[in-house]
């Protein structure tokens, strides 16, 4: 078995669908309209990995967890065999560093915040400089 997609809870498809595949990077996999309020939107970072549902909040309740799918922990890790180059085309693309990169000994590592509020880890190898 493996993980291969994860719900992730957005108050617009379209407003969402633009922030992780535009200012993020991300592939848009299916969008198919289910009704006239529902529609099935899968986007994906890259080939091989977990893809994200993203779905729209459909009851109060479902509203109050955009943005704190994690609780305000960070949720979503994202990694990269390029650190500095996709740290530097999200912050080109807008994209809002909570955390400055810090070396661990996991990796090179800086959080971002979504588009909602979700904070996420940016994750290289190990810089050479270590």
């Amino acid at each position: 078995m493996h993980l291969f997609q994860v719900t992730l809870v957005v108050d617009d498809y379209d407003r969402a669908i633009a922030h992780y595949c535009g200012a993020l990077g991300f592939e848009l996999i299916e969008d198919t309209r289910l009704s006239d309020i529902k529609r099935w939107v899968v986007v994906s970072p890259g080939a091989g990995g977990a893809k994200l549902l993203l779905a729209r909040a459909a009851s109060p309740d479902q509203a109050k967890a955009v943005g704190r799918q994690a609780g305000g922990r960070v949720g979503f890790f994202l990694e990269t065999a390029d650190f500095d180059r996709d740290y530097a085309r999200l912050r080109a693309n807008g994209v809002e560093f909570v955390r400055p990169p810090r070396d661990e000994a996991y990796g090179r590592v800086a959080v971002f915040r979504d588009l909602y509020g979700n904070d996420w880890d940016l994750i290289g190898p190990v810089s050479a400089q270590n």
